[in-house]
Formats: C-alpha cells, structure tokens, sequence
C-alpha cells in the first residue's frame, strides 16, 4: 500500500492546515483520500493537529476496515457514499465558523460573487440529519450534485476535488463566501448576481481577451 502511505500523509498535512486556518476546531472535521478501491480517512476522536500518517484507517469502498488500529471517523459512510455517487478522489469535511453559519440559516448559499462558479454555481443546504447516518449521507449526495461543494444544515460544509488539495481549496473558497455573504449583511442586503451576468463571466473565462505584442 505504498501509494496509501502518501495519502496518509497528506490527510496529515491538510488536517494541520485545517486547525491552522480555523477551519476545525478540536476533533471536528474529517478528510479523506481515494485511490482505486480503498480510500484513507482521518480516525474518530483524534485532533487533525496531532495525526501520524499510521493513524489513518484505510477502508474499502464498501466499508469494510482494511488497515490501521483506530475506528475510521464517524462520518465515513457519507464520504463514502459521494464516492461512491461522483467522480471524485478526495474531500474536506468542516465546522468552519462562516460555512456552518450559513448552513444553519439558509437553504442555499447564493452567488454572490463570480467565483461561486469555481465551486460550480449557487450552494445548496442538505437538510439536517443525524451526523453518521445514511439520511444525511443521501442529503449530502444529492446536494452535490453538478457541485464541488455542500453545505448541511446545522452542521457544516463539504467538497470534493481530483485531489487533497483541490478539495481544501475549495473548503478555503466555501468559507469565504459564505464570510463574504455573512459580512455584508451587517451593512445591507447584499446584490446577488443573475444567471445572466453568471453566464458572462463563464462565457468571458472560455474567451480571455489577447493583447498584441509589442514589435
């Protein structure tokens, strides 16, 4: 399992990111990592500061306990389910304050910023369900879908990326709009942008302008 060692290690190394940054908080907030069949995944009850590369289970795909001597966190049957749905080989899960402000207020994070469409458009709210549940791992599923990130409600935030950093990426950008969204209701009702002026940017991003070189 050579190549699982690597991604014990970045589980390691996004998870001090993620306390780092305040992303997490205590031994909220999990990460995970796939590679073909079996998938590395932060252990229940452990600080994401205080991980070793040897304290990540390794699960397979349809839950069983591969390898490692601690439990797999307890939201790994939601990570497993959106592998399971979607394409993607890795995901953040976490508390953050502003993400877990929002999903306990909205149903849908709008777009109130052009780069809500890195993470694939508006953000929607899984409805609430018991943490570790498949209800809430269904909800989440379905939240995803066409999108790199979900928030659930009364919980927090989730995305999904082609790799570790990818997802974290997008947990960074989750935050920040939904901070951004946050903030700017302290001084007014915040412009949200229309699917038209959404269409713009993607069609401005597909046609960059070119400028001519100097001879």
């Amino acid at each position: 399992m050579t190549g699982m060692l690597e991604l014990r290690r970045d589980l390691c190394r996004y998870g001090r990111r993620a306390v780092e940054l305040g992303l997490v908080i205590g031994t909220s907030g999990n990460l995970s990592a796939r590679s073909g069949d079996l998938v590395a995944v932060t252990p229940s009850g452990v600080a994401l500061d205080a991980l070793q590369p040897g304290d990540c289970p390794i699960v397979s795909l349809d839950g069983h306990l591969v390898e490692g001597d601690l439990q797999p966190s307890s939201e790994t049957p939601m990570h497993l389910a959106v592998y399971a749905a979607t394409g993607t080989t890795a995901i953040v899960h976490t508390h953050a304050m502003f993400t877990t402000v929002v999903a306990s207020t909205l149903t849908e994070l709008p777009p109130i910023h052009y780069n809500a469409l890195l993470l694939g458009g508006p953000i929607r709210v899984a409805p609430y369900a018991t943490y570790g549940t498949p209800e809430l791992a269904e909800n989440v599923r379905i939240a995803l879908e066409g999108r790199k990130a979900a928030l659930m409600a009364n919980h927090g935030g989730m995305t999904i990326g082609t790799t570790l950093t990818e997802a974290f990426d997008s947990t960074r950008l989750l935050e920040w709009l939904c901070e951004l969204y946050v903030r700017s209701l302290t001084i007014g009702k915040p412009t949200i942008l229309t699917e038209d002026q959404l269409t713009d940017v993607i069609t401005r991003a597909l046609n960059p302008p070119t400028f001519p070189r100097r001879d």
